[in-house]
């Protein structure tokens, strides 16, 4: 039963007044054991987080993936982590780029991406940097499935957003949604209580926003090793741009494929079709880097291990916290 909770919550968690009742009904048990199960697994942290996923551009901010060539990696990884936009920090078995974050900065920010990036480069005495923001995006959700093959597809289905105005209920509802939710039987009772709306509305709104593309889905983060998925790699491919969009879609079929996007090339930096791939183990990640090398004729791809992870968690939207960072870095300027 273990399996399949995990795979329904990650998939989509019930957005519903009591949603580990409804869970309790599809896999035949009771209320009082999925709550259980769920603080269970909360505890032994397989499952980090579970909250709102929202849409990094649709909610007014802007992001990207960056690398930095550092020596004082862990000094570097401290001083990025205090950066309210930096929701994955990595160091990354390349022989120039050893640590790897993506960043997000509000529309707001006086900043901006690259002056940010600029100011971290300068404090953190990074050698090299390369700004790497998405220019396609053809996957991005993490469900790990224990059952599948490594080798499994699926078939990725396009969204078509509805048009909403946003209101400052909107942006109160999606502040409160990205706080994790804990093992009760109401678990949205306190979100409620505060908006001081009823159910029906909260959870209106909350389709609203799905429909709208606002929230990406909400669901449940495991940590990928608790979980079993000991291996995961950033792999690297220089795709030709005449090919690279179909490329990306087919790729991005593969169940052990996380996330596909096509980035920008660099002077010193070739390749331009970036995924994460994650596995039981290392030989089961490399096994599907092969299969997806010959597939496609890609002979020049690296594939890139995580050897440390120095931060892993969800970036908090409307936060007043950008704008006190950046008030305090701004001497750095």
């Amino acid at each position: 039963m273990k399996d399949e909770f995990l795979k329904i919550i990650q998939s989509s968690f019930p957005l519903e007044k009591r949603p580990f009742k409804s869970i309790a009904e599809k896999l035949n048990s009771t209320e009082e054991e999925i709550l259980n199960l769920y603080k269970n697994l909360k505890e032994e942290k397989i499952i980090r987080q579970t909250s709102a996923i929202l849409e990094t551009k649709k909610v007014g901010y802007k992001s990207t993936l960056v690398a930095f060539s550092v020596k004082d990696i862990e000094k570097a990884a401290e001083i990025i982590n205090t950066h309210p936009g930096v929701s994955h920090n990595y160091e990354r078995n390349h022989e120039i780029f050893n640590l790897w974050f993506t960043l997000a900065v509000p529309e707001d920010s006086k900043l901006g991406i690259e002056k940010t990036v600029e100011i971290l480069a300068k404090v953190t005495n990074a050698e090299q940097y390369i700004i790497l923001p998405t220019i396609k995006m053809f996957k991005i959700g993490v469900v790990l499935d224990t059952t599948a093959s490594s080798v499994e597809k699926e078939n990725i289905k396009r969204r078509e957003y509805k048009d909403i105005h946003l209101t400052q209920l909107h942006k109160d509802i999606m502040y409160y949604l990205q706080k994790d939710i804990m093992p009760v039987k109401e678990p949205f009772k306190e979100i409620v209580e505060t908006l001081n709306i009823d159910y029906d509305t909260f959870f209106e709104e909350i389709n609203n926003l799905l429909e709208a593309g606002y929230i990406r889905r909400f669901a449940t983060i495991l940590n990928h090793r608790k979980a079993g998925f000991t291996a995961n790699a950033m792999v690297v491919w220089n795709v030709p741009d005449e090919v690279v969009n179909g490329v990306g879609e087919e790729l991005s079929q593969y169940k052990s494929v996380s996330h596909c996007y096509i980035r920008p090339r660099y002077q010193n930096w070739h390749y331009n079709l970036f995924s994460m791939i994650h596995g039981k183990s290392e030989d089961e990640v490399n096994q599907v880097i092969t299969e997806i090398s010959k597939k496609f004729n890609i002979k020049d791809f690296k594939p890139l291990y995580s050897t440390r992870e120095f931060k892993k968690s969800r970036i908090e939207y409307f936060s007043k916290s950008f704008n006190e960072w950046e008030e305090n870095f701004s001497k750095n300027l």
